[in-house]
């Protein structure tokens, strides 16, 4: 009995396989040129967006933060609003009362600060005053620095150079000019806050059914839902830890003795909304206050050394260990966020960093990261399997005709 050797398929099946496999090689090759030059101008595109939003964003300010801060709010409070509907309360009461629960905290929490401090604003003269005669007393005792400098500039050949100043409003004016915008802003935000509320359950309804397949309503609820709880989770954590801190920093502040502990509580858990910068104003409000009033520099001090260890401790231990893996962002990203958004809307735009961040980090989650770095190096911007699945057909083709398949 013999083996019977295969079939050798004839030269010109050979050929014309080869020609097909060189055929799908440069489709391959010009749908991957294309797919880099597309890739391209879309990453020329949001540089240009990236350096052109923020002259649009502080322009239209009027416009644009509200907006902003009332797209969050809604993120925000429409589980609290579903949950005063499934209560009984119609759609307009369980918006309105969401939104009014959300301010009264907003202005008890205010009230806690701004009362005590403008009784403390009498005494800031003379805590400016002691300020600048413990500053005073450091420098009599480092004097041999500034005549050290006097020497080396003498010998340098320095002059004195003019002073210019230049005549500036006022704080009270620079108030005044700006409250009737400032208000005029606030009032927008919680009427846009409100109608997006209210309209919530429409929107649910207009991602979800009207959708061309099953498949993009499915993700379009897997995106509305991520957010919400993503940013949601988020504020609301962070609000409970920042509410904690407000709580020992006023506790610690009684204990020491430092005047009006609930405004130094309620000012902490403020600005620990605003992360590194925050918690570094009010290490310096602290000191700035502690040498002011108390009787020796050692003394004053103790307050901000207190605090710095408190934040220490929540920073790295007791916020990670909360927020967990899922809200980790990456503290350059954090920072580019900050300045960023600050250098558009200021303060506010400080406290909004990070609920922004955090939003497009969920639906860039979903729709898809660029992958920037590896686009220098010749990948694609965006991950796709379209080579591999042309390079896999390319590889199974000669094999399955061989095989007759």
């Amino acid at each position: 009995m013999t083996s019977q050797a295969p079939e050798i398929p004839p030269r010109s099946e050979t050929a014309r396989s080869e020609n097909a496999r060189r055929r799908n090689q440069r489709r391959l090759l010009l749908a991957e040129q294309e797919l880099r030059l597309m890739s391209a101008l879309v990453l020329l595109i949001g540089i240009g967006l990236f350096l052109a939003l923020p002259f649009v964003l502080s322009v239209g300010s009027v416009v644009f933060l509200p907006l902003v801060t009332a797209v969050l709010l809604t993120i925000l409070l429409s589980p609290l609003a579903d949950r005063l509907a499934k209560l009984g309360l119609p759609n307009v009461l369980a918006s309105l009362g969401a939104l009014t629960l959300f301010l009264g905290i907003l202005l008890l929490a205010l009230a806690l600060i701004l009362q005590p401090a403008l009784a403390l604003f009498d005494t800031l003269p003379a805590i400016t005053e002691t300020v600048g005669q413990r500053f005073a007393e450091l420098r009599n005792e480092f004097e041999w620095l500034a005549i050290a400098n006097e020497e080396l500039a003498k010998l340098m050949g320095d002059s004195g150079a003019r002073e210019v100043v230049l005549a500036t409003p006022s704080l009270l004016e620079e108030i005044a000019f700006a409250t009737p915008s400032v208000v005029l802003e606030v009032l927008i935000m919680f009427l846009m806050a409100f109608f997006m509320i209210e309209a919530r359950v429409r929107m649910r309804r207009h991602l979800l059914f009207d959708r061309a397949s099953f498949g993009s309503s499915v993700k379009a609820a897997r995106v509305m839902r991520e957010v919400q709880d993503r940013v949601a989770s988020y504020i609301i954590t962070v609000g409970l830890i920042n509410a904690g801190v407000g709580v020992i920093v006023a506790l610690g502040a009684w204990a020491l003795g430092v005047d009006a502990p609930i405004m130094w509580g309620g000012l902490a858990a403020m600005l620990n909304f605003i992360p590194y910068v925050g918690p570094l104003a009010m290490t310096a409000l602290l000191g700035l206050f502690g040498i002011g009033t108390a009787e020796t520099v050692l003394l004053g001090l103790i307050p901000a050394t207190a605090y710095i260890a408190l934040h220490t401790i929540e920073a790295n231990v007791i916020t990670p260990s909360i927020l967990g893996a899922r809200f980790t962002m990456s503290p350059v990203m954090i920072l580019i966020a900050l300045s960023y958004f600050t250098w558009i809307w200021g303060v506010v735009g400080a406290l909004l960093s990070v609920p922004i961040l955090l939003t497009l980090t969920a639906l860039f989650d979903h729709i898809g990261r660029p992958n920037l770095v590896g686009f220098i190096f010749g990948e694609p911007l965006f991950k796709s399997d379209v080579f591999e699945r042309g390079l896999e057909d390319e590889q199974a083709g000669p094999a399955a005709k061989l095989t007759g398949s």
